[in-house]
C-alpha cells in the first residue's frame, strides 16, 4: 500500500495536480497527514507509531502520557527511526472545569510536559474550548481567559503553541444554559487576547457547522493555525447533527477543496489529522481504519 500511495502522489505532483506534498517523504517540507486514534481505537503507543509508518503516514498525534513514560530520548529515537513526525499533543490541563484547585494542580505539572513536548520536536498542544457553560458568558470568559493566559505563559517558556478547538454544531452550543465561544472568528479574537503562542485547532467539521469560510482561515493566517483536523459531514438539519456522525473526507458535503486551498494559501506546514468520529465500525481492524483515513485525506488534498 505504501508504494502505491507514494507513486500516485508523486505522479500527481509531477503533473501539477497538487502544489503541496502530503506523503511521509515530504513531511518535513509542508503539511502532512498524522494518524489520529479515532481511526484505530486504543492502541499501544509504539504499535500506533509503527502502524503509521507502515501505512505511509507522515506523522502521529502524540499520546503524551504514554510517550512520557518511555522518556524523551526513547520517543525521539522511535519517531526518528521510523521517519514519523509528531503532530500534536493534547493539553494536560482541564482548564474549563469548575474546580479551581484541580486546575492549579495540573498547571504545576505543565512546565515539565511542555519541556517534554519541545524535546520530542512537538511544539504544539491542543485543547477544546467549551461552546456553552453553566455560567453567564461574560463571567465564564474572564475565568477561561485568565486560565488560558496562564497556560500560554508556561508553554511559551518551551516555545510550545496552543491550539484552541471551537465546536460548531448546535447541540454543543445548547447543551448548557449559556452559550459561549463557538464561532471561528470569535475564537481567533479570544486566542489573540490570551497570548502570541495561542491560536486555533481548525477542525473542518466544526468549521463547516459553525458557518466559517475561507476568509476566516485567511484571517487566522499561518501563525494562528496550530493544528488541523479533517472529516466530512452528511447533509443534515442543524438540530439533527451529532458529533459521532462524521464521515471520511470526500463522503459528505463539506467544501474540503476550499478548506485545503485556504490552508495552502496561508502556508500552513504542519499536521492534518483525519478524525471521522463515528465512521469507523467497532469491528473494523485498526489497520483498515487507519488506511482508509489516510487514503481519503490524501484524495481530498490532491483534489484541492
Amino acid at each position: 500500500m505504501q508504494t502505491a500511495l507514494d507513486r500516485r502522489t508523486f505522479l500527481a505532483f509531477a503533473a501539477g495536480a497538487i502544489p503541496f506534498l502530503t506523503t511521509k517523504a515530504a513531511a518535513a517540507a509542508t503539511m502532512f497527514v498524522s494518524l489520529n486514534s479515532s481511526l484505530t481505537r486504543q492502541m499501544d503507543w509504539k504499535e500506533f507509531v509503527q502502524l503509521a509508518a507502515r501505512l505511509g503516514y507522515g506523522g502521529v498525534d502524540v499520546n503524551l502520557s504514554a510517550a512520557r513514560q518511555e522518556g524523551a530520548a526513547a520517543t525521539r529515537s522511535l519517531l526518528d527511526g521510523l521517519k514519523i513526525k509528531p503532530g500534536v499533543a493534547s493539553l494536560p490541563v482541564r482548564f474549563a472545569i469548575p474546580d479551581e484547585s484541580v486546575v492549579l494542580e495540573e498547571l504545576k505539572q505543565l512546565d515539565d510536559a511542555a519541556k517534554f513536548a519541545a524535546e520530542i520536536d512537538c511544539p504544539r498542544m491542543m485543547a477544546v474550548l467549551p461552546p456553552s457553560s453553566q455560567t453567564p458568558k461574560a463571567e465564564f470568559r474572564k475565568v477561561i481567559k485568565d486560565r488560558v493566559t496562564s497556560i500560554a505563559g508556561i508553554l511559551a517558556r518551551s516555545n510550545v503553541r496552543l491550539g484552541l478547538e471551537f465546536l460548531g454544531p448546535l447541540h454543543f452550543r445548547t447543551r448548557n444554559p449559556h452559550e459561549f465561544i463557538w464561532r471561528m472568528d470569535e475564537t481567533l479574537a479570544f486566542a489573540k487576547e490570551c497570548g502570541p503562542n495561542v491560536g486555533l485547532t481548525l477542525d473542518a467539521w466544526h468549521w463547516h457547522h459553525a458557518g466559517a469560510t475561507a476568509a476566516d482561515i485567511l484571517a487566522a493566517g499561518k501563525d494562528r493555525i496550530v493544528h488541523v483536523h479533517v472529516s466530512d459531514a452528511r447533509k443534515q438539519p442543524p438540530e439533527e447533527v451529532r458529533d459521532n456522525q462524521r464521515v471520511f473526507p470526500g463522503e459528505g458535503v463539506i467544501d474540503l477543496t476550499t478548506f485545503f486551498r485556504s490552508l495552502q494559501k496561508i502556508g500552513y506546514q504542519d499536521a492534518v489529522s483525519p478524525e471521522p468520529i463515528g465512521r469507523v465500525p467497532q469491528e473494523m481492524p485498526a489497520e483498515e481504519g487507519a488506511r482508509l483515513g489516510l487514503e481519503t485525506t490524501l484524495a481530498a488534498m490532491r483534489k484541492a
